[in-house]
């Protein structure tokens, strides 16, 4: 008895390190911000005013908080379609029915724009959308549609798609890389069969690859779709949310309530608002996936 007790003492001071890191940088954090959220104060003032409930209350009649999560919402469906959808079926393209060597040299490919900082990739991309000689403007006028150029940042219609169209180009490699370390697990045996069966490889992908890659989809969703409504680095550096406010996200409104309009009490409640979205949504991903039970 003694000496199990004196094991799960000795244990928990194992972890204890771990635990007390996690509580100051994670869980202290998060409640001291949602304490700041019920106060009015600016950026290194020292006063704090209690408002209560008000700065909540103002999330739900604020229309730039609601054009905001509408980008988000369309950040995420964007990114299931084409982070969770296409990677899956790159990944199964790469694995099923390439050599090995030309995989191999097709995921470097795929994967480089994923080990470069976002912040560069942002900075390159507002050469590629310049409405005056850059990459994109000059490739329609190669191609004859010269009547599509646009100033893609700066006209409403578009600046949200291509600051959307820039994460995906970052991210699908990532993605791509985590589906098929999945379907490299898949035994050879199952397509085999298959075949033997009558299936052809559009069938194989819906009824061995998709299933036996279950776990890794379920993964997949839940980084896609929290990132798509925590980003920040993309909308700030190409648009800062621009132009008025049609490509701002929760984050950079976020950061610019805090920041440029010192009012972290209400940055603080659109934060707590962040959290509470991309954990519901966890915890419905969740329950959807069940994932690890048969």
């Amino acid at each position: 008895m003694k000496r199990s007790r004196s094991r799960a003492w000795s244990n928990l001071l194992y972890v204890l390190p771990a635990v007390i890191l996690i509580g100051v940088f994670v869980y202290y954090p998060l409640v001291a911000n949602a304490a700041f959220g019920f106060f009015s104060f600016s950026a290194g003032a020292g006063e704090m005013r209690f408002v209560g409930l008000d700065n909540f209350v103002r999330l739900f009649a604020d229309p730039v908080v609601a054009t905001a999560i509408g980008n988000n919402v369309l950040y995420a469906v964007v990114s299931i379609v084409f982070q969770v959808g296409g990677s899956l079926v790159v990944a199964a393209w790469l694995t099923r029915l390439l050599g090995k060597r030309m995989g191999a040299f097709l995921r470097s490919v795929y994967f480089l724009p994923a080990v470069i900082s976002m912040t560069v990739i942002a900075l390159l991309f507002t050469f590629v959308y310049n409405a005056r000689g850059g990459l994109l403007n000059s490739l329609l006028e190669l191609i004859g549609l010269g009547h599509l150029q646009t100033a893609w940042l700066a006209d409403v219609d578009t600046a949200m798609g291509a600051v959307i169209g820039v994460s995906q180009w970052q991210s699908i490699g990532y993605v791509t890389m985590l589906y098929v370390v999945a379907l490299q697990q898949i035994p050879e045996e199952y397509y085999e069969a298959a075949a033997l069966d009558g299936a052809g490889r559009i069938r194989q992908f819906f009824s061995i690859t998709v299933p036996q890659a279950k776990e890794m989809i379920f993964v997949a969703m839940i980084l896609t779709v929290s990132g798509a409504f925590t980003v920040f680095n993309e909308p700030y550096i190409l648009t800062k949310g621009g132009p008025g406010n049609t490509t701002q996200v929760l984050a950079t409104y976020m950061y610019n309530q805090g920041f440029f309009q010192n009012q972290m009490g209400y940055a603080s409640a659109i934060a707590s608002l962040i959290f509470v979205i991309t954990l519901v949504l966890s915890v419905v991903q969740m329950l959807s996936f069940r994932s690890g039970r048969d």
